[in-house]
């Protein structure tokens, strides 16, 4: 493998390890609203598509197939209300992830993140953890119209930083992310220790599968 000009990372799983204030947030919301809790495992299965759908297959996990649209929204509110608030209390960025953001910015590359966390969110984590300037572009879910697995964030990242899609790599950890970048065109490298879901990650169809940044080109 080999240095590229630009480097997009998803958030969730591949940078920082969030679960455990997810989790704490999303059984505050599931408590609030008389549901079970859930545990650390499911909501690293669960984690990748957003708060609400986390909270919506935490439900179906528990057998309830269906739930009216406003009681969904009132817990997915209390579920951002309480991250908002804790959201840097458990969450940790990998070991090795520090060091190679700044060995890749040092070698001139650009780097991003795209994720489907709401910015705001996003852009409140990386600075509570210090991180936030390793990257010269985030966006999140909810910055353009749309969001992965389509290709748009990744396009519309490589013409914001000026980079060619075979000058650019993905980091991932999921098939959402995989699918983003196949549709993209441009290369993907899941790590293996994130939020892969029901899939292992050989079984995501990334070009290469790494066990710590360390690894990457």
């Amino acid at each position: 493998m080999r240095r590229y000009a630009v480097y997009l990372f998803d958030l969730d799983g591949t940078l920082i390890d969030t679960a455990p204030d997810i989790q704490q947030a999303a059984n505050a919301a599931l408590a609030q609203g008389g549901f079970e809790s859930i545990d650390i495992a499911l909501t690293r299965r669960f984690v990748g598509r957003g708060g609400r759908l986390l909270l919506h297959s935490a439900l179906e996990n528990q057998g309830i197939a269906a739930i009216e649209s406003e009681e969904l929204d009132h817990l997915y509110g209390y579920f951002l209300s309480h991250y908002d608030a804790h959201i840097a209390e458990l969450s940790r960025p990998y070991q090795g992830v520090e060091e190679t953001l700044g060995e890749l910015r040092a070698a001139g590359s650009r780097l991003g993140v795209i994720t489907n966390k709401l910015e705001g969110l996003s852009q409140k984590l990386l600075a509570a953890l210090d991180m936030r300037d390793y990257f010269d572009l985030l966006l999140g879910i909810d910055t353009l119209i749309e969001h992965k697995p389509h290709p748009l964030p990744i396009l519309h990242a490589c013409r914001m930083l000026g980079s060619e899609l075979p000058e650019t790599l993905f980091v991932g950890d999921s098939a959402t992310d995989v699918a983003a970048a196949r549709a993209a065109g441009c290369d993907v490298v899941c790590v293996d220790y994130g939020y892969s879901g029901e899939f292992s990650p050989v079984e995501l169809g990334a070009d290469c599968v790494i066990a710590s940044f360390r690894e990457l080109p």
